[in-house]
């Protein structure tokens, strides 16, 4: 007999759904202003996510022991049936999309979601296509749940319109089209040596094809790190980020920045898991390009922050170097690095998510000159901005005792062998930098002050503890990071081992009896 707590796995995605499709026939009360319906909409929405949030914290503690838990769509056996799978990493994960999306939608409830149709909505759509990114155990419905996402963040991105943010959505768009065709390409040939897009039954047929047909596989799996890089932001796909970030608003901006962790995530499944450790001739097909590519980003994001005329595009850099810290421990294929890639993946996403907000704050204080780094009027909450950018610039540049600081010595700890200097000398430059920019820009915005009165009452724009609240709320929850851990450092171990525990995730996900006598696939054959 079932218990309802059995459903747990699949509510991440139906939660959101169902939310959303209320709200579209509710409507959202587009373009009022303290309307009912915007109202109703609010309060629908923010209670979803909180029970989204409480379902993914009750789904962590169920992983916490290792428990595997599998959720079978319509009873259909893996893998020829939709499967959604529930351990250490995605419950974690599932957990910090909560963290983010909750202080966001608390902020755009503060007069954003009624600069345009459908907010909320579109913000449940963006949700679902997060969530189910993180528990889907087969590629192709990770390519569904990437198709949602983005579709969702394509208006969001544009959601209030502007010259500015139509002139970034179109490449935008067009870009994630192409992307998304090459990931069907690279889905295509790695089914055709395989016959299987399930995860774990990947995992168990990819050691098996032999060399002559690994070739083609190979280039499959090359096809889909290119997707992924790009969903990252990895160099040199990593341009359209930071401009397109800026361009939208500041909660759209913070819910984005989960958007690069799928692609940082779905390297590590795929990449790192499928086509890692003991994967035959496929075996860690992609570390002679993660590594150094993950260190270039990381030295190009820090450098294009410096350069950055706007703290939001700052900022907007600051993701794009974050992406590459986490992917070079990705790249060091160990344990101990991963574990550290998943803990500085934590801080990252919510300190970045926390500034993008800041940086909204600041330029609305700062009359005609915006988040434009140059002198303007004086902020109305200086003490109070000023302190969060410190904390802040504090944590991302890696200072102790910030987690900031705590997942950058993880990293530095696992990095061995030939590549351990130029991972050290890559991670504390990129932090040392970070602080220099950061430093700049904090001088200028809030010192390099023109005393003279705001012009049209903009001092005190943005400064209702309605927009606070949030932005404090992922402060706390990064200072959280430090007051935790130590339980939260033994989960990422473990998820870490865990991921590298091929046989077990196959086990639970196919049966043990199906795990055992899995048959290659053969293209000759045409048959299992």
């Amino acid at each position: 007999m079932t218990s309802w707590t059995d459903h747990l796995p699949v509510l991440p995605v139906l939660l959101p759904m169902a939310t959303a499709v209320a709200l579209l026939a509710m409507g959202d009360g587009a373009g009022g202003h303290g309307n009912r319906v915007l109202r109703r909409a609010r309060w629908l929405s923010l209670l979803s996510v909180l029970a989204g949030l409480a379902i993914a914290v009750a789904l962590a503690l169920r992983a916490a022991d290792g428990t595997l838990q599998v959720y079978r769509l319509g009873a259909w056996p893996a893998p020829f049936g939709i499967a959604l799978v529930i351990d250490r990493l995605s419950a974690l994960m599932l957990v910090l999309v909560g963290l983010v999306a909750l202080p966001a939608l608390v902020y755009a409830s503060g007069g954003w979601d009624a600069h345009g149709r459908h907010f909320h909505a579109l913000f449940q759509f963006q949700l679902m296509g997060l969530s189910g990114a993180f528990v889907t155990g087969d590629l192709f419905n990770l390519f569904v749940f990437f198709e949602v996402l983005l579709i969702a963040s394509y208006v969001l991105m544009v959601h209030g319109q502007g010259r500015e943010r139509l002139r970034f959505g179109v490449p935008y768009v067009v870009l994630n089209l192409a992307a998304s065709a090459l990931f069907l390409v690279g889905m295509a040939l790695v089914y055709a040596f395989t016959g299987t897009l399930n995860l774990a039954d990947l995992a168990l047929r990819v050691p098996q094809v032999p060399a002559p047909e690994a070739a083609l596989l190979q280039a499959g799996a090359m096809l889909l790190l290119v997707v992924f890089g790009f969903k990252a932001a990895l160099l040199p796909l990593h341009l359209w980020l930071p401009n397109t970030y800026a361009a939208s608003s500041a909660p759209v901006a913070a819910l984005f920045a989960l958007m690069t962790k799928v692609g940082v995530y779905a390297i590590l499944r795929v990449h790192g898991v499928v086509f890692g450790e003991g994967a035959g001739d496929s075996q860690l097909l992609v570390q002679p390009w993660l590594l150094p590519m993950a260190l270039a980003t990381g030295a190009l994001g820090v450098l294009g922050a410096l350069a950055s005329t706007t703290l939001a595009r700052l900022v907007g850099w600051l993701n794009v170097a974050s992406v590459g810290t986490i992917v070079a421990a990705i790249g060091l294929f160990s344990t101990a690095a991963w574990s550290a890639a998943l803990f500085y993946l934590v801080h990252s996403t919510l300190v970045v998510a926390g500034l993008f907000l800041l940086a909204e704050l600041v330029a609305a204080q700062r009359g005609a000159a915006g988040g434009t780094l140059e002198p303007a009027t004086p902020v109305a909450q200086p003490v109070l901005l000023g302190l969060l950018l410190l904390l802040g610039a504090a944590s991302v540049a890696g200072l102790p005792p910030l987690p900031g600081f705590l997942g950058k010595v993880m990293i530095l700890q696992a990095a061995q062998g030939p590549a351990a200097p130029w991972v050290w000398a890559v991670v504390l430059g990129v932090g040392f930098l970070t602080l220099v920019g950061l430093a700049r820009a904090g001088s200028i915005l809030f010192w390099a002050v023109r005393h003279e009165p705001a012009e049209g009452g903009f001092a005190s724009a943005g400064a209702s503890p309605r927009l606070l609240a949030p932005m404090a709320m992922l402060f706390v929850a990064t200072l959280a990071l430090v007051v935790w851990a130590s339980p939260v450092k033994r989960y990422v171990d473990a998820a870490a081992l865990q991921m590298s525990d091929r046989a077990g995730y196959a086990r639970a996900v196919l049966g043990n009896e199906s795990a055992q006598t899995v048959r290659p696939y053969r293209t000759t054959g045409g048959s299992r």
